[in-house]
């Protein structure tokens, strides 16, 4: 990949992990809450809105960096924000890291860095 596809690869990754990570903070905030209104609690944190607003921006890095990569290895390196998610999840939510949770994700390191950069 070109420094300029692996830039917008990067950013990708960071915005969709920032999504998901932000989606997470939002849905487990108003946990004390139920039906209609936890879902009107969650529409007033500001999580869900930083998390749609990195999902925006997502979207727009993904489309750049699919007009300089071929879709199949675009769509291989791009499952690496499963890895980003799986620390984020760790660090911020101290969500379990399982033996095979960290064999699949150091197969899906190698499988990526086969693909993007073999």
């Amino acid at each position: 990949m070109t420094l300029t596809a692996t830039l917008l690869w990067a950013g990708n990754i960071i915005f969709d992990t920032m999504g998901q990570l932000s989606f997470k903070a939002a849905a487990t905030a108003a946990h004390d809450l139920d039906g209609l209104t936890r879902w009107r609690g969650m529409l007033k944190d500001k999580w869900i809105w930083l998390g749609a607003a990195a999902f925006g921006l997502e979207f727009l890095l993904w489309l750049a960096f699919l007009s300089l990569v071929p879709l199949s290895q675009a769509v291989l390196v791009g499952s690496v924000n499963i890895l980003a998610i799986l620390i984020g999840g760790r660090l911020f939510f101290g969500e379990m890291l399982t033996g095979r949770r960290v064999a699949a994700s150091l197969l899906v390191a190698t499988g990526v860095a086969l693909v993007g950069w073999g």
